[in-house]
């Protein structure tokens, strides 16, 4: 049976990075996919008018009457998801030319909810780099051997909260697993990893895989690093993993909630940003509490 993947791209932002997440998918060398923009009401024609030069069949744009925010357009991405399987692209993001060829090969292990690849990371100009933050994450993430490993349970769980280390974007879904379970309203910046420990917690089974076939970009002006300065980013993250603690603590995964009351990269990452918070008008305050906490 041909599997067919939604590569679902909610958008607000940089147009011309868009267009390269676009691009980046039209040059997929596996041919059986769909490509779903949703336009958070960017205020700028060019979006509207480059799509309508586009004649793929493959490819559909809308733009939202309303800005629903991140966390709305997410779900109102899932509810237009008509494939078993979707992937919820970043509109920065840039896929390598067999990322859906790769996934879709993961995606024949049976039982599996979600894929992750191997990513690379890239800056404002697509050079590949590796922040502390990233290097952390690779250093306590898992290491999986070619062909990938599957990963499921309280290791899986104790393993992300010690480093999150999934990269939101480069992961492939299956659609009935997060219509199950949904993300969680309220959060901004961690309702991906919300959503992954959500699946876990219920049975659910993440297959890995090293090779890099999708690149994230971090830079320094997405909302999740102006978040992380003021100190809004790690007020969410604190109040996130105390419930996570709670919660894994309830279920007998010490090791889980161990981990989520330390949040050792959490902390980490705080302190790498208090040198800049000093000096670019952020809230110093505000990142020692979560340092401390």
């Amino acid at each position: 049976m041909t599997v067919t993947v939604d590569v679902m791209l909610p958008y607000y932002g940089d147009v011309d990075q868009m267009k390269l997440a676009v691009e980046s998918v039209l040059s997929q060398t596996y041919p059986h996919w769909r490509l779903v923009v949703i336009d958070d009401g960017y205020p700028d024609p060019e979006p509207a008018r480059w799509f309508g030069d586009i004649s793929d069949p493959r490819v559909a744009y809308q733009r939202n009457e309303v800005n629903l925010g991140a966390n709305g357009n997410y779900r109102k991405a899932v509810d237009l998801v008509t494939a078993d399987w979707f992937v919820m692209m970043g509109a920065d993001d840039v896929m390598g030319h067999d990322y859906i060829e790769s996934v879709v090969a993961a995606i024949e292990t049976p039982d599996v909810d979600v894929v992750q690849p191997g990513v690379n990371v890239i800056d404002e100009n697509g050079t590949v780099v590796l922040p502390l933050a990233d290097r952390l994450k690779r250093m306590l993430s898992l290491k999986p051997p070619a062909g990938g490993i599957v990963v499921s349970g309280e290791p899986l769980a104790a393993s992300l909260l010690r480093a999150n280390w999934a990269y939101f974007p480069s992961l492939a879904w299956r659609t009935t697993t997060v219509r199950a379970i949904g993300f969680r309203q309220g959060l901004d910046v961690v309702q991906d990893l919300a959503l992954i420990l959500d699946i876990t917690a219920s049975g659910g089974r993440m297959i890995v895989f090293p090779e890099k076939v999708f690149s994230y970009r971090r830079h320094s002006q997405s909302d999740s690093s102006v978040r992380a300065l003021d100190g809004r980013r790690f007020d969410e993250e604190r109040r996130f993993f105390e419930g996570e603690a709670e919660r894994f603590a309830g279920m007998g995964w010490k090791k889980a909630a161990g981990a989520a009351r330390t949040h050792i990269t959490s902390r980490l990452n705080a302190a790498s940003l208090l040198p800049k918070a000093m000096t670019k008008g952020g809230s110093p305050s505000a990142l020692a509490r979560h340092i401390f906490s």
